[in-house]
């Protein structure tokens, strides 16, 4: 129990350095103001917190009975999946998202539109991935601490971390896509 509690801490305050990133990407990219410095500063504590969590997580599957069975309780567990498998969506949608600007930077260069469209999907998928597992994961951090004990306040959290998710989405997909086009039609 302690692994998964540690895990939930992770998962928590990744949730925290997710946004404060994702506020600065859509700052940059609609103000078109760029510090390298700022970004490593929002990006690589998001990324150690992450990892930390994705291993924490795997240890847990591994080394805890904490498996979803498909035949109890369906409903409950196909947001467990979900969640899993955008956790497991996200690392090799990381390694692009991580050099995404550079690609797209040389595909414009070379006249290979298509990559830069290619580049469009992979970012749209990776914050889907990212806000969609932010979503459903946090009521169930609270759970794991304690800190939530209604299954009613519960589904109300879940409810509202949906419509904020998708809200977030919507304007990062806007202002990281429309700035990228920007940058690489000109």
């Amino acid at each position: 129990m302690v692994l998964k509690k540690v895990n939930a801490v992770l998962g928590l305050l990744s949730i925290v350095f997710m946004i404060i990133h994702i506020g600065y990407s859509v700052f940059c990219y609609l103000t078109m103001y760029y510090n390298e410095t700022l970004k490593m500063v929002t990006a690589v504590p998001f990324m150690v917190l992450v990892c930390l969590h994705a291993i924490c997580g795997m240890s847990t599957l591994f080394f805890n009975s904490d498996g979803t069975r498909m035949n109890l309780y369906r409903k409950k567990n196909m947001g467990t999946i979900l969640q899993r498998l955008c956790a497991a969506l996200m690392f090799p949608l990381l390694i692009l998202h991580l050099f995404t600007f550079n690609i797209m930077k040389n595909a414009a260069g070379n006249g290979n539109m298509w990559v830069i469209y290619l580049m469009f999907v992979v970012e749209i998928l990776f914050f889907a991935c990212v806000i969609t597992h932010v979503v459903i994961s946090l009521s169930k951090g609270l759970v794991t601490l304690g800190l939530l004990t209604s299954p009613s306040t519960q589904k109300t959290l879940d409810r509202v971390m949906y419509i904020i998710g998708a809200v977030v989405f919507v304007i990062a997909v806007y202002a990281i896509i429309s700035g990228q086009i920007g940058i690489h039609f000109h």
